[in-house]
């Protein structure tokens, strides 16, 4: 029971009856005071109180319980009695306004109207930084759960690559945008996308928009318009919080990698690799025609379910911060108080790092690594993006390494323990210059980009607005 929805649906109908709390006292002897709280919401009435109530007001009990304010002004004062207990507006220090009959409707409605601007404000700084690194790890845990394996987006991206006879082999331009017909959306290429989005999707139009197709690494763009249309394909709605926003980006990654390297075609391939112990990332990324970061990725969603093989999946950046990770091989990441592991350095000694120290970076680098929780095999391959270098790593067990290529590397470097000749040399630098620097921290692009600037996090709605307005009219 609503008890401010029932009461103030009391008073209304007490007051239609022209009837005061002592004549309504008189009809079903419950207390004016009693009565006044149940007006007030105070207290819940039993529902023989209700019965009683209503026959003496000439209604029907399923009036006083129907749900539905009795009429509008009624609906505001309820709204403005519920904004002025919750908590955010108790923070602000303001005393309550009464919403009794005396006040005007005109200064009613504003001072709901302004509750509801403030509900909306606070719901645009919905994911604090710690928030957010909150719901990453949350959402890595439970995919650790389920073996980084979603059969649900499997089969819908399965479906869809039957529908356009899509057979094998690397996923073209010209099917994803047969794709893209099949769901009701043409693909544009505009050259003015705003400078916060990777693509906009026009939902009354039917268009996607993304960059122009002669951008570098073009390839990837097939990536983008099937992320665009995985929102229609898995039922989205606009994220309510930060972590929903995590959970679709998630689910829109998956989809994408699924079409371009779809699963029965995936497991395929990477099974009669296995057979012959020659699995390589390289291999399976050349196969499908996708990146080395989306090809190790997507091992790691098959690996597991279906190959029997535990692993761990690394992106860091040239500095060693982790900026992507997945694992459920006993791989120990490091992490914040919170379990976070996004913008924590990994040991020097771990080959997603010392890969960076190679000449040679055309090919995969194999490595065993000593860790406090045994001995992993890796292979790891550099790559570039604007401004700065990361390595994208996979990795098992030592005993799984037999499976893939590169197995016998005689590279083997210990992560064990801390290095304290480099300990001693920090320890007299700090001596000879504690107090006399003053640095400005270069903050990891991680660490901002969860914080929302408006439905969706780190998007500019008047911009995208602005953008489909100016498209819609050509």
């Amino acid at each position: 029971m609503d008890g401010i929805l029932v009461g103030r649906t009391i008073r209304h109908h007490r007051r239609a009856a022209g009837m005061t709390l002592d004549q309504v006292t008189a009809a079903t002897g419950i207390a004016p005071s009693r009565l006044s709280q149940f007006e007030n919401g105070r207290r819940e009435p039993r529902l023989s109180q209700l019965e009683t109530i209503a026959g003496a007001l000439g209604t029907e009990l399923t009036e006083l319980l129907s749900g539905t304010a009795p009429d509008p002004r009624t609906a505001l004062e309820i709204e403005l009695e519920r904004a002025q207990s919750s908590p955010m507006y108790a923070e602000l220090g303001i005393p309550a306004v009464p919403a009794t009959r005396r006040l005007p409707i005109e200064a009613l409605e504003a001072l709901v109207g302004l509750h509801r601007e403030l509900r909306r404000r606070a719901a645009l700084a919905i994911a604090t930084p710690e928030e957010a690194r909150r719901a990453n790890t949350e959402l890595r845990a439970r995919m650790r759960a389920r073996d980084n394996h979603v059969p649900e987006i499997e089969r819908a991206a399965d479906s869809l690559m039957t529908a356009i006879d899509h057979r094998g082999g690397a996923l073209t331009h010209h099917s994803v945008a047969l794709l893209a017909e099949h769901l009701g959306f043409s693909i544009i290429h505009a050259a003015d996308l705003p400078r916060s989005t990777r693509s906009v999707t026009d939902l009354q139009n039917g268009r996607i928009y993304l960059p122009p197709a002669s951008i570098p690494g073009g390839h990837g763009l097939r990536a983008l318009a099937l992320q665009a249309m995985a929102h229609r394909v898995l039922q989205h709605r606009e994220p309510a919080s930060y972590a929903e926003f995590l959970q679709q980006r998630m689910e829109i990654n998956y989809f994408s990698s699924a079409c371009l390297m779809p699963e029965a075609a995936s497991l395929k391939f990477l099974s009669a690799a296995k057979e012959r112990r020659d699995l390589a990332v390289e291999d399976f990324r050349d196969a499908f025609g996708v990146t080395h970061e989306a090809a190790a990725m997507r091992m790691t969603n098959i690996a597991t379910h279906h190959l029997g093989l535990q692993m761990h999946f690394l992106r860091v950046s040239d500095d060693g911060a982790i900026t992507k990770a997945y694992e459920n091989d006993g791989l120990t990441l490091p992490a914040d108080v919170s379990g976070s592991v996004e913008g924590q350095l990994v040991h020097k000694a771990w080959s997603a790092r010392a890969a960076f120290e190679r000449t040679n970076r055309t090919t995969e680098f194999s490595q065993l690594t000593d860790t406090p929780g045994g001995t992993f095999w890796c292979s790891t391959q550099t790559g570039t993006s604007p401004g700065l270098e990361f390595s994208i790593t996979v990795g098992v067990r030592f005993a799984d390494s037999k499976w893939f290529r590169g197995r016998d590397t005689t590279h083997r470097l210990d992560a064990t323990s801390v290095d304290r000749s480099a300990d001693a040399a920090e320890a007299e630098l700090d001596r000879a210059w504690k107090g006399k620097a003053w640095p400005s921290a270069k903050l990891h692009a991680h660490v901002l980009s969860p914080l929302p600037a408006g439905t969706f996090p780190g998007v500019d709605d008047a911009e995208v607005y602005r953008f489909l307005a100016a498209h819609a009219a050509r």
